[in-house]
């Protein structure tokens, strides 16, 4: 009897491992997260920033290029993110409605306390900024939308931390150890466990110049239908305005920003911890 023919469509899996990636398209995807996070830089800069020869980083953005993911200055001859980019970068944000319900919110906050007001998702283990709405004062704080920032080390990251599961934190504290950014960094394991604990009691948390010397964010979370910490809002600043009387105030500001968030999106606290 001939053998019965196989239906073409996906390979028959050789393995139940993990499927294999394109190396092409990972590379691709590194340049995209470089030119992000540092914009503006030459070819060569690419390339040895991406441990890439120019030849393939060359013809990995110019196939980029054609799709609008990135595009190139002539002056500057400097790459950076493409529209389509930002058209990708939009379609994630909408997808919940997090940051339309948001914004008003955000510029309430930012009207009443005279501070830039952020909203942050986690990711991995860093915070995702995702909006912004900036003060009209001259020296202020700037998170663009697709900026990160560890968990450890900024205002959101801290009130994700401590409101959300611990298996999150027990994951961080067993890595290669918490980076420090500045000599307020909470570096110490048990140090950072013990301002968790003073962020659940007052219900928002401080960076006191622990990412950014001479930068201070105070925040609070926002929860979804099931109590989970899934986003965070803040105000940032520089620590001159920020100073430590302000805190207080500024955090119950923040507090209530986030409750008025967790609200619209049909979220509600967690019962709290007896």
């Amino acid at each position: 009897m001939a053998e019965a023919i196989r239906r073409r469509g996906r390979p028959r899996k050789a393995s139940p491992e993990a499927p294999a990636t394109v190396q092409a398209l990972e590379r691709a995807l590194d340049m995209l997260d470089l030119l992000a996070a540092r914009p503006n830089l030459t070819l060569s800069e690419v390339a040895e920033r991406a441990g890439q020869p120019p030849s393939t980083t060359h013809r990995i953005l110019h196939t980029l290029a054609s799709r609008g993911m990135v595009e190139s200055d002539p002056a500057t001859q400097g790459w950076n993110i493409g529209p389509a980019s930002f058209r990708l970068g939009s379609a994630f944000m909408r997808r919940s409605g997090l940051v339309e319900r948001a914004r008003p919110i955000l510029r309430g906050l930012m009207e009443h306390t005279g501070e830039t007001a952020n909203l942050g998702i986690p990711n991995g283990d860093a915070v995702l900024f995702i909006s912004q709405v900036e003060t009209t004062e001259t020296i202020r704080a700037f998170f663009p939308p697709g900026t990160r920032s560890p968990l450890h080390a900024s205002g959101i990251g801290k009130a994700l931390l401590a409101f959300g599961r611990p298996a999150i934190l027990d994951a961080i504290l067993s890595g290669p150890g918490l980076q420090r950014f500045t000599d307020h960094t909470l570096t110490d394991p048990e140090a950072l466990r013990a301002d968790l604990a003073r962020i659940r009691h007052r219900g928002f948390s401080l960076d006191d110049e622990e990412k950014t010397r001479g930068m201070r964010c105070i925040a609070a979370p926002v929860f979804d239908l099931t109590g989970e910490a899934v986003a965070g809002i803040s105000v940032s600043g520089p620590a001159h305005r920020i100073q430590p009387e302000h805190v207080k105030t500024l955090g119950a500001a923040v507090t209530a920003a986030a409750a008025a968030l967790t609200e619209a999106m049909g979220g509600q606290p967690p019962e709290p911890q007896t």
